[in-house]
């Protein structure tokens, strides 16, 4: 069966991505954000529209919450705004939070151009294998954003394992992004459950992972967007070490066109 594909057109109608990997360090707001400004530069001069950074990219994937997390006004999210603005780029990013009622979440900021906060998200799934469910609460609710036309659901690290909250919005986007601190020694899965989470469910996945070294652990990136049909579709970007790719909202649709899927539940005959 023939896809219908048409890689030249992918790249008329869509939104240019930079994959914002880089070595986030530990415990180390300033550095991180002086890292992620230069990307940002850079990203803005590949012609890229909006720049994703890594899970808890300002302190490292951290417990220490009650010395390192930030409030909505906190200085590390107002960089972070401020750097959307300065560069007029849609900007993902992670930050460990403290909301107004005392509790810490996981979080993944949504900002515009403008540097305004469009949207975010708290992981639902917490790793309970590094003590993240001893130390923040779990999110409750998706989260969807309008970006340049394209609906894009935004998730964290670990929720990557488990399917069912990418099919709960997945009719319904065209692209997932996911951020991550995901460790080397489980690369493999990586690699694997990104590109199954763009097959199942037909649309973009864009992923981007950390690298260097942060709480004794080793990261190695891998950040990748794969297309609807699951082909990796980003590139090294010319005179710049970040790596670009289009997102199409046609794309998409042409892919659930071409192959439709039920996302209906099946009913089952009970015997």
């Amino acid at each position: 069966m023939s896809n219908s594909r048409n890689p030249a057109a992918e790249q008329t109608d869509g939104l240019t991505v930079a994959l914002g990997e880089y070595d986030i360090g530990w415990h180390d707001a300033t550095r991180s954000l002086e890292r992620a400004r230069e990307l940002a530069r850079q990203a803005k001069s590949t012609g890229a529209d909006m720049l994703v950074l890594p899970e808890m990219c300002v302190t490292g994937f951290t417990m220490e919450a009650d010395s390192y997390a930030e409030s909505s006004e906190g200085p590390s999210v107002k960089a972070l705004s401020s750097l959307a603005r300065d560069e007029s780029l849609w900007l993902v990013a992670g930050v460990s939070m403290r909301k107004a009622e005392g509790r810490y979440v996981n979080s993944a900021l949504v900002f515009a151009p403008d540097g305004r906060l469009a949207a975010s998200y708290d992981k639902q799934r917490l790793f309970g294998y590094a003590q993240e469910t001893e130390v923040y609460s779990p999110g409750d609710a998706a989260c969807v954003v309008d970006i340049a036309g394209l609906r894009i659901g935004v998730f964290i690290c670990f929720d990557l394992r488990f399917p069912e909250l990418f099919r709960e919005v997945g009719p319904d986007v065209d692209a997932f992004v996911l951020i991550a601190n995901w460790p080397a020694t489980r690369q493999r899965h990586w690699e694997v459950l990104t590109q199954a989470r763009a097959i199942e469910n037909q649309c973009y996945m864009i992923a981007v992972n950390r690298t260097g070294e942060g709480g004794g652990l080793e990261y190695v990136g891998g950040s990748a967007i794969f297309d609807p049909w699951g082909e990796r579709c980003d590139h090294l970007a010319a005179d710049s070490p970040l790596r670009l790719g289009s997102v199409s909202k046609s794309a998409a649709e042409r892919a659930r066109k071409a192959f439709p899927l039920a996302y209906a539940p099946i009913s089952r005959r009970v015997k």
